[in-house]
């Protein structure tokens, strides 16, 4: 019998100057997912609750962005997992749902580290341009904008921050 092939994830990791209950809050609340993550948001936390996030919320249904996405599991300030598709630019795997796991860490008072893994990645065509796509946004947009957050304020919508490395 083969060896089962490495499963590919996409892998972040970010320390913030903010205390766990603020970067936790900042995930999980909608108030929290629009300082940072996309100008509007559904969010219940609770088992299969909506975790959705509109990059384009004008958009019509379907074409806002993460649509449809729920939340898997939680552990209070340790934990969050949740579904997520491939953007509207990708039709052939957009119906079909992957995973992020974020894991929360106190480092002090005022410094908590987020990691995030991705995964559940099929190969080859639109699944490959998927995984590039979200390696780039989840390490060059989303995590710096987390950091924005913390050290300038809630980004502006309106004109978002052009950063690397918050």
């Amino acid at each position: 019998m083969a060896a089962d092939p490495v499963e590919r994830a996409i892998f972040g990791e970010i320390t913030l100057p903010a205390g766990l209950d603020e970067v936790w809050a900042a995930w999980t609340t909608e108030e929290g997912v629009k300082s940072f993550f996309a100008p509007d948001c559904r969010i219940a936390l609770e088992p299969d609750g909506p975790y959705e996030i509109y990059f384009n919320p004008d958009a019509p249904a379907g074409q806002r962005g993460g649509e449809g996405l729920r939340v898997l599991a939680f552990q209070p300030k340790k934990m969050l997992s949740f579904t997520w598709n491939a953007p509207p630019t990708l039709p052939e795997v957009r119906g079909q749902q992957t995973h992020v796991i974020l894991r929360f860490y106190e480092v002090g008072a005022e410094s908590t580290r987020v990691t995030l893994r991705h995964d559940g990645w099929g190969e080859g065509g639109q699944w490959d341009e998927a995984f590039e796509y979200f390696e780039s946004a989840w390490n060059i947009v989303v995590l710096p904008r987390l950091r924005y957050r913390f050290k300038h304020g809630p980004v502006d919508w309106e004109n978002p921050p052009d950063l690397i490395d918050g």
